[in-house]
């Protein structure tokens, strides 16, 4: 079955703003996802690395990319299609928490 890379982006004021019902409801979809054997975490402090012509490893701290709401988690999950895809996480709390998820195919 296909796999999809999922980045979830969100903060705690959407996520405080949003119904309890509605959040609880979220992260029983993240329960299922991970029950059908998705691999869910929580974002942590990222880390840039660098080896540019092999001639060194280079790290600093801090986020590559910048976006409107900060990155809140990642998951792996299986799915018949981009379309499977896309309604197993529309329940999750980054997409109903007024955050965004993208869903990134894996080849």
């Amino acid at each position: 079955m296909p796999k999809f890379l999922t980045i979830g982006y969100g903060d705690r004021d959407g996520y405080d703003r949003t119904p309890e019902a509605i959040r609880a409801a979220a992260h029983e979809q993240d329960a299922q996802l991970v029950a059908e054997g998705a691999l869910i975490g929580v974002a942590g402090p990222p880390v840039q690395v660098r080896n540019p012509e092999a001639s060194g490893v280079e790290t600093s701290q801090g986020q590559f990319m910048v976006a409107d709401l900060p990155v809140a988690g990642f998951a792996v999950i299986e799915a018949a299609s981009l379309e499977d895809a896309i309604e197993k996480v529309s329940g999750v709390p980054c997409a109903v928490a007024h955050g965004v998820v993208e869903i990134w195919p894996m080849g």
